[in-house]
């Protein structure tokens, strides 16, 4: 009986242990890295993050998920509030369609709406996974024109990522399911690098 109880808490140990590490494995991270040339300003982005299992099984069962990516470039001012030069943003709509068993991706700089998605770029994929990797990474995205930005002036770059729970179906929207699983939401910031020469 006393081998059993030693069983049991080297058991209960082990798991413990092993917790830190299961939670860094669903961290959320993100990798931000700014250009300024005289063309304005880009950023990549590179997103890591798991789908919490509620959204995962909610896009098979063909609820559309929105996310939205937005950059906001601020001028820091120790005399005032912080001044925001540009904010711009992407909205992302992924879907599942059962009948061509084909995943949809929609990529628009304007909100996206039902009626909306005419107006945005639109992809096919094979697989769920295949589609979150184009959610999650951004290339060379011009976030500010050279004629919105000042040379002298410091800029901060604030990077937000977030899941629209919003544009969900209302049900999702007034369940314990909107507490944990749709809280999505990834931020970053970083000075945005002096103009280069090129």
């Amino acid at each position: 009986m006393r081998l059993i109880h030693h069983f049991l808490l080297a058991l209960v140990l082990c798991f413990a242990a092993a917790a830190p590490a299961m939670a860094s494995d669903t961290e959320k991270k993100v990798e931000l890295q700014l250009v300024r040339n005289a063309d304005g300003a880009f950023a990549t982005v590179a997103l890591q993050f798991a789908l919490p299992d509620q959204i995962e099984d909610a896009l098979n069962k063909g609820v559309a998920l929105y996310f939205v990516q937005e950059a906001q470039i601020i001028s820091e001012r120790w005399y005032w509030r912080d001044k925001t030069a540009k904010k711009t943003a992407r909205y992302l709509r992924v879907s599942y369609q059962p009948l061509t068993r084909r995943w949809r991706l929609h990529v628009s700089s304007m909100p996206l709406t039902d009626a909306g998605a005419v107006t945005s770029l639109g992809q096919s994929f094979d697989s769920l996974d295949e589609v979150m990797l184009v959610v999650k990474r951004v290339r060379n995205w011009k976030i500010a024109s050279a004629d919105e930005l000042f040379n002298d002036v410091d800029y901060l770059v604030k990077f937000n990522f977030r899941l629209d729970s919003s544009q969900l179906p209302r049900i999702f929207q007034f369940t314990p399911f909107n507490n944990e699983g749709l809280n999505l939401q990834i931020r970053s910031q970083l000075p945005l690098p002096e103009a280069s020469a090129q």
